[in-house]
């Protein structure tokens, strides 16, 4: 996959005001605990695109486990690849800021890492490929081509954060159709299971699944991930802003 040539995708699927609202449930001793919600804004400039994210457990959570989580992406538009990385991350006792540079021509980053802005210390990273951020990989994705793909092929892509590269497989599973999702209705989905990172979240061997929807919007509509403790999922609560009509929707 080397080569500059495979570092650029077009954004066919999301536009500038593109509003997702998740909700995130946590799953403990056979109990669904709606836990809090997670808001992606696409906000559009002349040469990119800046994704935030701001994320929270409820207040009646809050006393159980508190997230206050922040991640923000600059994306280039031609390329859909990051210029600007950004998460500060709240959650219970643990804090984290990262904050990432990317040269994605000289194939290096440069990031101040550590628990909060003041600690954090720069350093500098070497690539031999492109490479997305937390953010950027998820709008990339829904620009992938999935009608290319058999089923139980991956699509591979690498994302850097806290110091470290991460290789990304996504395994294609096919479409799912008259899928019913919590509170949203039923949908015709497209299937897709990432390759975790293992390691401080995830127990080796877990699955993450996710949704998304068939249409040319790809919208994530379900997340399902097994956690150290418990599980989780996340849930598209609402939408607006969408390019395209959610012509999945099965009415």
């Amino acid at each position: 996959m080397g080569g500059h040539e495979v570092c650029s995708i077009e954004n066919t699927s999301f536009v500038a005001g593109e509003r997702l609202v998740y909700k995130a449930y946590y799953n403990w001793k056979f109990v669904w605990i709606p836990a809090g919600e997670a808001v992606f804004d696409v906000i559009e400039n002349k040469n990119d695109y800046e994704v935030r994210v701001i994320g929270k457990t409820y207040e009646s959570y809050d006393y159980f486990f508190k997230v206050r989580d922040y991640f923000y992406s600059k994306i280039d538009k031609t390329t859909l690849y990051p210029k600007n990385f950004v998460r500060i991350i709240e959650e219970g006792d643990y804090r984290k800021f990262d904050s990432i540079s990317f040269d994605q021509v000289r194939r290096k980053a440069y990031s101040y890492n550590g628990k909060t802005r003041a600690t954090a210390k720069l350093q500098q990273a070497n690539f031999d490929e492109c490479m997305h951020d937390l953010l950027s990989v998820l709008y990339y994705l829904r620009n992938v081509n999935v009608d290319q793909y058999k089923k139980g092929t991956y699509i591979p892509t690498q994302v850097y954060f806290d110091n470290e590269k991460y290789p990304i497989k996504v395994r294609y599973e096919g479409r799912e159709q008259k899928k019913e999702i919590k509170e949203l209705g039923t949908y015709n989905t497209v299937k897709v299971i990432p390759d975790l990172v293992v390691g401080n979240v995830f127990k080796d061997g877990d699955k993450m699944k996710i949704w998304v929807s068939d249409d040319a919007n790809k919208v994530p509509l379900l997340i399902e991930s097994p956690l150290k403790i418990g599980s989780a999922k996340a849930v598209l609560k609402s939408y607006k802003g969408l390019r395209y009509k959610l012509s999945s929707k099965i009415e």
